[in-house]
């Protein structure tokens, strides 16, 4: 697929943010128009630049609604916003205004960028305001020693070294008194994960957060 101008990415984020309010709804020209500040002339000619390319279905003195391509490629410019939102809060410690860094640095990434965002923010789900995150299909089959993956996704009969945590000082605070840090032993056995001899107790969203690199392999 051919490359997109900032400009048309926004469009296509904002017909898609459109898209999960109300699903199946056609876009309206006037309100892509509000919504994104410009007015309705320059809407509707990039609403047909865009047809043109098969990113959108332009339905005359209606509106439109994303195709295929162009719903999938919406959805990952608005998963790297989502993804950048947790960076740049839990990890970096912005507190300014978040959303719209994001909003501006969505644009430079790539599929290899996303994917070690996506790692090393131990696969969230959901934004920092709860909204979820578009998902995408992970491939954690091909496991083995040396792979770093969340807490949770590690395979039966592994063992594994947390390195990496990623989470706000509440849940930093829950994983601290479960006993888990970076360096802490984790292994799996009978579906209960456990460090030291005792059980680990976190939620799924917590253990998501904690990424750990697996040292062995059951035979």
């Amino acid at each position: 697929m051919s490359e997109f101008s900032e400009i048309e990415e926004m469009y296509l984020k904002t017909i898609f943010e459109v898209h999960m309010e109300s699903p199946g709804e056609i876009v309206k020209t006037t309100q892509l128009a509000d919504l994104m500040g410009l007015s309705a002339a320059s809407v509707t000619e990039m609403i047909q630049r865009l047809s043109l390319r098969e990113m959108i279905t332009h339905i005359p003195y209606r509106g439109c609604r994303l195709t295929t391509d162009g719903f999938q490629l919406a959805a990952r410019i608005k998963r790297r916003e989502g993804l950048l939102e947790v960076l740049l809060r839990d990890v970096i410690g912005f507190n300014g205004d978040v959303k719209g860094v994001a909003c501006r640095m969505e644009h430079a990434v790539g599929i290899e960028l996303e994917e070690a965002l996506d790692r090393l923010l131990g696969y969230p789900e959901t934004t920092i305001t709860g909204q979820r995150i578009p998902s995408v299909e992970r491939d954690f089959g091909s496991v083995g020693v040396g792979i770093l993956l969340p807490i949770r996704s590690l395979p039966e009969g592994s063992s594994a070294i947390v390195e990496v945590i990623v989470a706000n000082d509440v849940d930093s605070f829950t994983i601290k008194n479960s006993g888990i840090s970076v360096g802490t032993s984790i292994s799996v056995s009978g579906g209960i994960f456990t460090s030291d001899g005792l059980k680990i107790k976190l939620s799924g969203s917590i253990s998501q957060r904690i990424l750990a690199r697996v040292t062995s392999m059951e035979d």
